[in-house]
């Protein structure tokens, strides 16, 4: 592949306006190649432009990045449902995942920068809230919602919800059809952990005609089908760890999936499930589940709106959430999420978009992509070489120029003091 190729298929994909054009594809190219850090230093190395520009790019051209991860999304979620293809071992075709992460920042003294109680500690950063499509294999990120703190809200002039509320305000208006087409909504599973078992949010989740496959919290209200025709609605229920703990009757039985990866390993985990009543939604299959061999016997509840499917679908079904979770560790270890040092919280949106068009495009294979180029570092590795390549037939050009060594050494030493 040659280098003029490569910029003219990102050109033509993210179909950008001319006076943007260079400082946003030199800016995504310093993305989709492995460095040890992205930095703004890195892309002004790279492009030989100052660094100044991808600065005031970033800061003044949010609205850009957002609509073109917005129309590059939709691109590539359009080309892949051309031949729609069920989920191995499950009904579904479109998944659609929601979970968020933490982007850590150095100091609270950038906008809308929080403490984040994050496991073993405190963070200090930004927080995403990402809504992935996994369509035929291939996750493809949807433009994120942002966390804005109250303080923020009231500096920028706008309402203040919490990220449920944006969560059930985003699927409401949310549009598959400019993604996929006409489809049957049946096909459509949305998978979240515990941290979005929210009646609002699986109350629109089935109201849109979809499914949904969501851990449920261990103090989630739940009825037996006998206990809700004899109570009122209002009272009688117990916390799902107390329901099965109760219902003595449901036999455990043990099941068995394997996993996706190169070298196919064996789980063996033992459920029992039930149809019951979640409080606040409706009928749902309910499942209680645990590692059978697991001496700590922590246990996993998982709620889903489906009635027809198997137990042992629900535990395939929410296996694939992973797959966001590996999403997350993709743009941070290798396409520079939380390689930003601006202060305007729009900056950092500009960037985090521009971060997942790049993700889109090194999933989207460019022209002349090995075919054996299958993780995200191989690919970004191949267009490393594209553009060494490039910059060997630069500095080829510069030293038969007059004075052409010492701008050579020049540059060399700008690299090195951005490295």
């Amino acid at each position: 592949m040659r280098f003029h190729t490569l910029w003219a298929w990102i050109n033509k994909n993210i179909g950008i306006k001319m006076r943007n054009q260079v400082v946003c594809i030199w800016f995504l190219l310093s993305l989709m190649v492995e460095t040890r850090k992205h930095s703004l230093n890195y892309a002004a190395v790279l492009s030989g432009l100052n660094k100044a520009q991808f600065s005031k790019f970033l800061s003044n051209n949010y609205h850009v990045a957002a609509y073109t991860l917005d129309s590059l999304s939709k691109k590539q979620a359009k080309a892949l449902s051309k031949k729609l293809k069920k989920l191995e071992s499950l009904p579904w075709k479109i998944v659609i995942m929601i979970d968020s992460t933490l982007q850590n920042r150095s100091t609270q003294k950038t906008e809308n920068s929080q403490k984040f109680n994050h496991g073993n500690g405190y963070v200090i950063g930004h927080q995403w809230t990402n809504i992935v499509l996994y369509i035929n294999g291939i996750i493809i990120p949807m433009p994120p919602i942002p966390f804005y703190s109250k303080s923020y809200c009231r500096k920028m002039k706008i309402q203040y919800k919490t990220e449920h509320e944006r969560i059930v305000e985003y699927l409401e208006k949310l549009n598959l059809e400019e993604y996929i087409g006409p489809h049957i909504s049946q096909d459509v599973v949305v998978l979240a952990d515990s941290g979005y078992d929210v009646k609002q949010i699986q109350k629109t989740i089935i109201q849109k005609g979809w499914h949904f496959i969501i851990a449920l919290k261990s103090s989630r209200g739940i009825k037996s089908e006998a206990q809700y025709s004899k109570t009122p609605k209002s009272s009688g229920w117990n916390k799902v760890s107390e329901f099965f703990k109760n219902q003595r009757n449901l036999a455990w039985e043990t099941v068995r999936i394997f996993t996706n990866g190169p070298k196919k390993r064996r789980m063996e985990f033992r459920i029992r499930h039930t149809i019951a009543f979640l409080k606040g939604v409706g009928k749902a299959q309910v499942v209680c589940s645990e590692f059978k061999k697991s001496s700590k016997g922590r246990r996993k509840f998982l709620g889903c709106s489906d009635l027809k499917v198997q137990p042992r679908q629900i535990l395939i079904g929410y296996k694939l959430r992973w797959k966001i979770e590996i999403f997350h560790k993709h743009v941070k270890m290798h396409m520079g999420f939380e390689d930003v040092a601006v202060k305007r919280f729009t900056a950092v949106e500009a960037h985090v978009h521009l971060v997942y068009c790049a993700y889109i495009l090194l999933n989207f294979n460019p022209p002349g992509m090995p075919e054996n180029a299958k993780t995200i570092l191989e690919k970004q590795q191949h267009i490393g070489k594209v553009l060494e390549n490039k910059k060997i037939a630069s500095n080829l050009n510069i030293l038969t120029q007059f004075g052409g060594v010492d701008k050579l050494k020049t540059e060399l030493k700008a690299v090195l003091m951005a490295a």
